[in-house]
């Protein structure tokens, strides 16, 4: 049996490509393997709605059985990442909710995170500009993120009277740039330089402004050329350790790495070696 991010995909109805999807509020397009998510409009610093919160939760929900996608690039158009709530499709209407309808809201906000953690693919965040509120989170929850000097990261909750603790942040932040700086940041929301990020570890790379999607593009071809099943496993990994103690994470590895072993491509690699050949990995 075939597997597909460590799940068998040679059942009927598992196999699901993205390829062609149609996005209503953003782009999407699937090339060589890597599904860009584009927040398209920047002429307002490419904000979120309501729409495009479930909207980008089902889409990573849903490449969980996409057997054309094997890493995925999320980016702004122009000169912006994301800037985070429309103030005027979203802040304002919050205003008007009730305690049921603020609740369905944060917890939808809070799927998005959850749905681009869960999917199998890597994620890599291609940070240009202004990347604010929900848009910091999106980069948060990314497993990679590359940015500009000119990258202006802020959790600005506090700025408009809400707690830092937004969709994550207080779990997320401090595990990726430590306590103290996330406390900072949290607190005061402030925002952070691209070169601040680099230097924190909030960002994997800086690149130039017309480099940025490039450098993505390139890390994430890489990635979908190599052993795709592996990564995802990589991925689970990287996130169900968190909640484990040592030996726990040593036995869950050990498990992890022996179901890898009978995985196809790990028998390319080796015979590849032997011929000394690049392996051609297909992630089953």
């Amino acid at each position: 049996m075939k597997y597909l991010h460590g799940q068998p995909h040679g059942l009927p109805g598992l196999r699901t490509p993205l390829a062609g999807h149609a996005a209503r509020h953003f782009l999407f397009t699937v090339a060589e393997g890597v599904a860009t998510v584009t927040l398209n409009r920047p002429e307002r610093k490419n904000p979120l709605t309501f729409d495009s919160y479930a909207e980008l939760r089902d889409l990573f929900r849903a490449l969980a059985q996409a057997d054309d996608v094997k890493a995925v690039v999320i980016a702004g158009a122009g000169d912006d990442f994301c800037s985070g709530g429309d103030v005027h499709e979203i802040i304002g209407p919050l205003t008007q909710l009730d305690m049921p309808g603020l609740l369905a809201f944060t917890r939808l906000t809070g799927d998005v995170v959850k749905a681009i953690r869960a999917c199998p693919q890597p994620v890599i965040a291609a940070v240009d500009g202004v990347c604010a509120g929900a848009g910091a989170m999106l980069a948060l929850a990314a497993d990679m993120r590359y940015g500009t000097e000119r990258s202006r990261t802020a959790f600005l909750f506090t700025r408009v009277g809400l707690a830092g603790c937004d969709m994550g942040a207080c779990a997320l932040l401090p595990r990726v740039i430590g306590q103290g700086r996330a406390a900072e940041l949290l607190y005061t929301g402030r925002s952070m330089s691209g070169l601040e990020g680099e230097r924190w570890g909030f960002f994997n790379a800086l690149h130039a402004p017309e480099a940025l999607a490039g450098a993505a593009q390139e890390m994430a071809l890489g990635l979908a050329r190599g052993p795709t099943f592996a990564h995802g496993m990589t991925k689970k990994m990287l996130h169900q350790e968190w909640n484990m103690g040592i030996d726990e994470a040593i036995e869950a590895e050990a498990q992890a790495q022996a179901i890898c072993m009978a995985t196809n491509d790990f028998h390319r690699a080796y015979h590849a070696f032997v011929a000394k050949q690049k392996p051609a990995f297909e992630g089953d």
